[in-house]
């Protein structure tokens, strides 16, 4: 969590002034950190979450065992795009939603989104 916390100090949040920071653990130790970024444009805009996230997937990193995320204000939550991406890359991940002062609430990705979209599996031919 105070990976997260400090990572919300690199914000570029001109626009909505609401500063994200979020920090992810790896399975093999790593962790990555990410902080929101916004644009005039609000499309091009991306999450804290999914910095941390990408910034790991870029680096070749494909599994993930806890992903910190911290507001200003009540327990951050991540929203909904978010949700979706974590679901596909680690639907099991432990998900620790904080506040400023360091306190969180832990649950899962699975339990934030726990219909979350996926591509159908084969199936072995009878």
């Amino acid at each position: 969590m105070q990976r997260a916390i400090e990572a919300r100090e690199s914000s570029y949040s001109p626009y909505s002034k609401f500063a994200v920071g979020a920090a992810l653990l790896c399975a093999d130790g790593t962790v990555f950190t990410g902080a929101n970024i916004e644009n005039a444009a609000f499309g091009p805009s991306v999450c804290a979450e999914r910095v941390a996230l990408f910034k790991a997937i870029s680096e070749g990193k494909r599994a993930f065992v806890k992903l910190a995320v911290t507001c200003e204000g009540d327990y951050c939550r991540p929203c909904g795009v978010c949700r979706q991406v974590m679901f596909e890359h680690a639907p099991d991940m432990e998900v620790l939603m904080g506040n400023p002062d360091g306190e969180f609430v832990r649950t899962t990705v699975r339990e934030l989104l726990p219909d979350g979209f996926s591509l159908p599996q084969k199936r072995e031919a009878p």
